[in-house]
């Protein structure tokens, strides 16, 4: 067992998988002699070479070109985004390109390619820096999406996305990369599709990803010392495939649900998971369910209004006592 911080464990999962198979490749900008912008993969062209490790001009249009290029032709290539804001450049490519060649070519042609990416807000970067994208890919049939919460997940998921026969876009939060963690020894690979149950609990299931994850944690501790409220909190760990039957099961023992995003509230995958509660698990319900979001805004970048758009502990431990109270 070894402690690493998430940041490192990115370059950690892409080693392990550069080390097992040749034919992974790694392209993005920045990524080799300046280790990238945010120093996620520093050592790699040393150890694997520029053949291996491909800088790229500044354009996301030929990054995601690239790397779909590469898969179609026999590699399994690890394209990295700067930000995830810049999707949006190169979005034909992913949503009517890659997420639907091998359905289009009934499998002639896979396209097992990751599209790695700086995600989320929390670091004042402003509007056009700070976006949560997720729910964009989680739209769109034919690509799985990924977005780890600590190290140990951040090292498997990547793994697992890397070995996956289907593009995977992989989801890296730029407010966690200094945060550490345990990473077991060994080979280690995190299957996609399964939730984690962070904290058991009895009175309410607070499902949250990414970020969010240490947040609804440090809540549901809040809650119980200072309100006797035991709440259950899920990581999702992936939107697509998406754990339908944990989180289910959770409501079926809580029987109340909150829903923890950073996604502006319009469209967001807390909605997903609220409509599937409400058509699968109904019956299990005692409360209306509850989404706790950022409004549906640009991300500003001073500090002060950020704080206030992104949920905080202080407002999901508030939210929930409130319509826990009203519930009564």
């Amino acid at each position: 067992m070894a402690e690493l911080t998430y940041r490192a464990a990115i370059a950690s999962a892409i080693t392990q998988e550069m080390d097992r198979d040749p034919l992974v490749v790694l392209i993005g900008e920045d990524i080799g002699a300046a280790g990238g912008v945010f120093k996620l993969t520093e050592g790699l062209l040393d150890r694997f070479g520029p053949e291996r490790v491909r800088d790229t001009p500044i354009s996301e249009q030929a990054i995601v070109g690239a790397v779909m290029g590469a898969a179609m032709t026999g590699l399994r290539p690890i394209g990295e985004l700067m930000f995830s804001d810049f999707f949006a450049v190169a979005w034909d490519m992913v949503a009517n390109q890659i997420a639907k060649t091998r359905y289009m070519t009934d499998g002639q042609i896979a396209l097992p390619l990751v599209l790695r990416t700086a995600n989320g807000g929390g670091l004042r970067f402003g509007a056009q820096h700070s976006q949560s994208v997720e729910n964009w890919a989680m739209a769109i049939p034919g690509l799985k999406v990924v977005a780890p919460s600590n190290p140990a997940d951040m090292h498997g998921l990547l793994a697992a996305a890397i070995r996956d026969p289907d593009p995977v876009i992989v989801c890296e939060h730029k407010a966690l990369f200094a945060v550490k963690g345990d990473l077991p020894d060994g080979e280690h690979v995190v299957p996609l599709g399964q939730a984690a149950i962070v904290r058991e609990g009895a009175d309410c299931t607070i499902v949250a990803l990414a970020a969010m994850v240490p947040r609804a944690a440090e809540a549901a501790e809040r809650l119980a010392a200072d309100h006797g409220i035991d709440a259950e909190v899920i990581d999702l760990r992936t939107l697509i495939p998406l754990d339908a039957a944990a989180i289910l099961a959770s409501v079926a023992k809580t029987s109340r649900l909150f829903t923890v995003e950073e996604n502006p509230r319009v469209g967001g995958w807390g909605a997903e998971i609220v409509a599937l509660v409400a058509d699968e698990g109904f019956y299990s319900l005692d409360a209306p369910l509850v989404r706790i979001t950022t409004p549906h805004i640009p991300l500003p970048s001073a500090a002060v209004l950020e704080d206030l758009a992104i949920p905080t502990t202080d407002r999901i431990v508030e939210t929930i006592v409130r319509r826990l109270d009203e519930a009564k």
